[in-house]
């Protein structure tokens, strides 16, 4: 983590410093115990194995048989491959535990700035301290006693902006567990578009070694089979290459809507944040419970219905012979006959 480097580039090497503390989970101050992933990226210990849960939900607790697990870095989307113990196997960062703890020592020392809180636009000199629960807008007292919210209910900004804020780091878990179960999808659907290549292409082999031992008699039909074949896997990778884009297009959507949340988690200001975290949180669960993208059966890519048996095609040949003594006299009678007519 380059901490020099972002501290030189912005104007506050304090606020600097806390982006660069912040967890790409929880979008809060890196908690004890920070753990460094292979990758050389931080996370809090907690957020790490609800990541890695969520990845692997059949994962039993420590001092179990399992082998371990794996889960993507939510910051570069490399694989992190776990043993036995889990989370707990990962190293901590004690550099940045130590960095974090100097960091808490000085923002304690440090006075508020000026103009950073935002006023009220109905009483200019009044800032905005409560939380208008009926309308579902931050507001100022003066309003609550003369204005505008008289008559409604009220709560304290800070309660409001903590719960507010836990539901959206939970939405923000929830697509971060979303994402990575639609990449193994996408996965699969990949293995399975290669397999149904592989399958096709065995098929065509093991139909042309068949048609290869007749006669020229059999190619126009050799040749209709195997544009059956071709055309199913054009029918079967098409519809799974459709689903790939789907799934594709609902993880950038969803990716997206991620970054815009995480955006929305960097704002300080509570009142500020308040003014747009409703109808965010309100997006995102709406995603969350979009509908479910079509999924192909097991042993979708399997092309057994065009395995062909000449068993019986090679008998009839093999059966091919000249014409029986029977016929050979009846032929002759017939010409007997003619002659003495």
């Amino acid at each position: 983590m380059d901490f020099q480097a972002g501290i030189l580039r912005d104007g506050s090497p304090m606020e600097s410093l806390e982006k660069q503390l912040i967890c790409p989970i929880c979008l809060e101050m890196f908690s004890k115990p920070v753990v460094i992933l292979p990758c050389q990226h931080n996370l809090c210990r907690k957020c790490a194995n609800d990541v890695f849960q969520a990845a692997n939900p059949y994962w039993q607790s420590r001092g179990s048989v399992t082998s371990g697990g794996r889960f993507r870095c939510p910051s570069c989307r490399h694989e992190v491959l776990l043993d036995r113990h889990g989370v707990y196997g990962l190293q901590r960062n004690l550099l940045v535990e130590n960095i974090i703890d100097i960091y808490k020592q000085e923002c304690s020392s440090r006075p508020l700035k000026k103009g950073e809180h935002p006023m009220c636009k109905e009483h200019e000199d009044e800032r905005i301290n409560i939380y208008c629960v009926t309308c579902e807008v931050p507001t100022c007292s003066m309003c609550k006693v003369f204005g505008a919210h008289k008559d409604c209910e009220v709560a304290p900004l800070q309660n409001v902006f903590q719960g507010q804020k836990t539901e959206l780091n939970n939405c923000i878990s929830m697509l971060v567990a979303g994402n990575d179960r639609i990449q193994t999808i996408i996965s699969q659907l990949e293995d399975s578009c290669r397999s149904t290549e592989e399958n096709s292409e065995a098929a065509k082999r093991e139909l042309c070694t068949r048609f290869d031992a007749l006669a020229a008699l059999l190619e126009e039909k050799k040749s209709e089979l195997l544009q059956r074949i071709t055309d199913e896997q054009g029918n079967k990778t098409g519809f799974v290459q459709g689903l790939i884009c789907q799934y594709k297009e609902q993880l950038e959507k969803s990716s997206r809507l991620v970054e815009t949340a995480i955006q929305a988690m960097e704002e300080t200001g509570e009142a500020t944040f308040l003014m747009n975290a409703k109808q965010l949180i309100k997006t995102i669960v709406e995603a969350s419970k979009g509908g479910k993208l079509e999924k192909i059966e097991h042993g979708y890519e399997n092309m057994d219905t065009f395995s062909v048996t000449l068993d019986h095609l090679a008998e009839a040949v093999r059966a091919l012979d000249f014409s029986s003594a029977e016929e050979d006299e009846e032929y002759f009678d017939g010409e007997e006959e003619e002659v003495e007519e």
